[in-house]
């Protein structure tokens, strides 16, 4: 059984390389590059499984920085992802023209 000193530092470890993923998928959201977003998602998925068992009592001050760092990027990506599908829907709504409404007169006659 391993003991509470290697539970941490595999859950630093895993911290590391999540931040690692995070700064990659900046860097894939800022190129619009699909296959790097595709792979920081994978990534992204394994290393949560990988903390799933982990929680605030076992973390050290170390890995609570790290949480930290890595909730931050988290939070960043989330932001420009929203803001990147915003501009597209912006987009596809000015080449759609208006939304049509609901009408319940538009049904009337159904």
């Amino acid at each position: 059984m391993p003991d509470r000193h290697d539970a941490r530092a595999d859950i630093a470890g895993n911290l590391r390389q999540m931040i690692a993923v995070l700064e990659r998928e900046r860097q894939a959201l800022a190129s619009l590059d699909a296959d790097g977003l595709t792979e920081s998602t994978r990534a992204k998925e394994q290393l949560c499984e990988a903390l799933a068992t982990a929680g605030p009592d076992t973390l050290d001050a170390e890995s609570r920085a790290l949480a930290e760092t890595a909730r931050a990027l988290n939070e960043v990506n989330r932001r420009v992802r929203n803001l990147l599908a915003a501009n597209v829907a912006a987009r596809i709504d000015a080449l759609g023209g208006p939304r049509a409404t609901y009408s319940p007169a538009q049904f009337a006659h159904v």
